[in-house]
C-alpha cells in the first residue's frame, strides 16, 4: 500500500508558525528530500510562497539530483503522513540526505529539472508569483529512484526574500 507524506523547508511546526527561510544570493537548496536505497517515491506536488518579491529576477525550481547538498537533517517527525495513522516516511534522514536550508552546495553531475518558476521583479505578475503550487496527476507524476535526491533550489540574484516551501510524495 502506499502512503503519502509532505514535508516543509524548515521543522514540524508546533506551537509557532512554518518559519520562512532567507534565500541567499547565489543558488541554495532550501529542501532536499533523499531517498533509501530500498524504495523509490513518486512527487505528487510541490510548492512555495515568498514574503515578499525577489528584488531581482529569481529561478525556484525542483530538480531530481545524484548528488546531496549539506543541509539540516529533518527529524522522523518532520516528514508529516498526510492521512492520520500512517507509518514514518523510509526517507534517508541527514546532513547529506533529507533536510533543509542547505549550508554547503554541491553541484550535481546529472540532474532533472521537475519543475522551474522565473519570477521577475518588475512584471505586473510579480506578487501573483510570490505563491506557487503545482500538482501531478498519477500517471504525470515524477518517479525518483532509489539512493537520489530531490532538491527545492532557489536563486535570488541581488536580495534575499523570506521562503516557504513544500514536497509532497508518496512511497
Amino acid at each position: 500500500m502506499l502512503h503519502v507524506y509532505r514535508a516543509w523547508n524548515g521543522p514540524r511546526p508546533t506551537s509557532a508558525a512554518v518559519a520562512a527561510v532567507t534565500t541567499n544570493t547565489t543558488i541554495q537548496t532550501m529542501q532536499q528530500l533523499a531517498t533509501p536505497s530500498t524504495r523509490l517515491i513518486k512527487i505528487l506536488a510541490w510548492g512555495y510562497s515568498c514574503d515578499d518579491p525577489p528584488g531581482a529576477d529569481a529561478v525556484f525550481e525542483l530538480i531530481k539530483a545524484d548528488t546531496a547538498a549539506t543541509v539540516t537533517a529533518y527529524a522522523t517527525a518532520d516528514l508529516q503522513p498526510v492521512p492520520a495513522g500512517v507509518p514514518a516516511s523510509l526517507l534517508t534522514v541527514g546532513v547529506s540526505a533529507s533536510g533543509y536550508t542547505s549550508t554547503s552546495e554541491t553541484a550535481p553531475t546529472v540532474t532533472k529539472v521537475i519543475d522551474a518558476i522565473s519570477v521577475s521583479s518588475v512584471s505586473a505578475e510579480a506578487a501573483a508569483a510570490m505563491k506557487y503550487v503545482q500538482r501531478w496527476d498519477w500517471d504525470a507524476a515524477q518517479v525518483i529512484e532509489v539512493s537520489s535526491f530531490v532538491r527545492v533550489r532557489a536563486t535570488t540574484p541581488t536580495t534575499g526574500v523570506g521562503f516557504r516551501s513544500w514536497i509532497e510524495w508518496c512511497e
